[in-house]
């Protein structure tokens, strides 16, 4: 048997299958009707690096890449000092999801900790700082923690300020991979002050700050809050093949995300779909969704063979198949008519 219903215009595979806000791509298209000096030397980096400045109330050091692998490996890059390791957590994309970018380019080990939800607790640092000092083991140096997780969780402002009380009591520094940032700050409040919460005010060191996740096509940013790690960014970034000749291409779209809360309103509209799935879907108990999502994904079990016939009908992903767990994911773009299609093809697969 096979679904009947049209299936979904739009994906519930990735919010990297959505398209290009139009605001964005008329800021792209803004910056492409004349000529600019290029690395940097335009008109768009300067004002996208002082509305970063503007949205961390500080004098930060932004820098842009390519995208959220390069910005990760650049940010840990300034970080780490040789025969130094990085703790994250065992579903960390840095450890899953890279195909080894941080060991290849840093030469630097990742001490993942296995837990239940993807976030790291201040007992999981405690719990490696034995390894510092020893000259047979890298040092633990980075904690790196993902916000919003891998898991669709989200740190709490006071979650986050104490793991790094923690770091920095051990001498370590905090590195935040934020490439659904977006997502976690409308979570915890959004506003630019629930932004800094769990981030400057915190005690991040660096974030890796992710938009093309957001409605953007391309391009992240690294913010250095603790500006005595950027000394030699330029340097590395350019050695890490991250300096984008074109820059203003990738700024310009920052210029715009960051201006009339239009960040704040993309990720909105992706939580709330997602929040919307659940609910029109959370009646089928075989799909064991237990709890409301707090970001933009869903992580139903699905057995065949109506896993199959939904995939067949419109494609998502995996997430833990011994378990016969898949991950549903909404996007700044996803409708209440997307969501409403899908679940009457959802009702359909599982009467199969």
């Amino acid at each position: 048997m096979k679904i009947t219903l049209p299936a979904p215009k739009r994906l519930m595979a990735s919010d990297n299958a959505a398209g290009v806000h139009p605001n964005i791509l008329e800021a792209i298209n803004r910056a492409n009707s004349f000529h600019a000096l290029g690395y940097g030397h335009d008109e768009y980096t300067p004002q996208a690096k002082q509305l970063f400045n503007q949205l961390f109330d500080a004098q930060v050091i932004t820098e842009f890449v390519f995208g959220g692998t390069g910005a990760n490996v650049l940010a840990l890059a300034c970080m780490l000092k040789p025969a130094q390791a990085i703790v994250c957590t065992a579903t960390a994309h840095i450890a899953v999801d890279e195909a080894g970018a941080p060991e290849h380019f840093l030469g630097a080990k990742l001490i993942d900790i296995s837990t239940v939800d993807g976030k790291l607790r201040p007992s999981d640092i405690r719990s490696v700082a034995h390894l510092r000092g020893n000259i047979h083991h890298a040092e633990p140096a980075v904690v790196s923690i993902t916000q919003a997780t891998e898991l669709g969780t989200i740190y709490t402002a006071d979650e986050v300020r104490e793991i790094c009380n923690t770091a920095h009591e051990l001498g370590m520094l905090v590195h935040m991979d934020g490439a659904r940032i977006a997502n976690a700050a409308v979570a915890l409040g959004a506003t630019p002050q629930a932004l800094r919460s769990f981030t400057i005010d915190a005690g991040v060191d660096v974030l890796s700050f992710g938009g093309v996740k957001a409605g953007l096509m391309f391009g992240e940013a690294v913010v250095f809050f603790n500006t005595s790690l950027a000394t030699r960014v330029e340097y590395i970034r350019k050695q890490f093949a991250q300096l984008n000749s074109k820059m203003r291409f990738v700024s310009a779209q920052y210029v715009e995300f960051l201006q009339n809360d239009l960040i704040y309103k993309l990720a909105a509209n992706a939580n709330s779909m997602a929040l919307a799935l659940y609910e029109q879907t959370r009646h089928h108990k075989s799909l064991n969704l237990t709890s409301p999502p707090v970001v933009n994904s869903v992580f139903p079990t699905i057995h065949e063979p109506a896993a199959s016939a939904l995939r067949d009908w419109t494609f998502f992903w995996d997430w833990d198949l011994p378990n016969n767990q898949y991950r549903w994911m909404t996007a700044w773009d996803t409708t209440l008519e997307d969501i409403a299609n899908f679940a009457g093809g959802v009702s359909q697969a599982l009467k199969m």
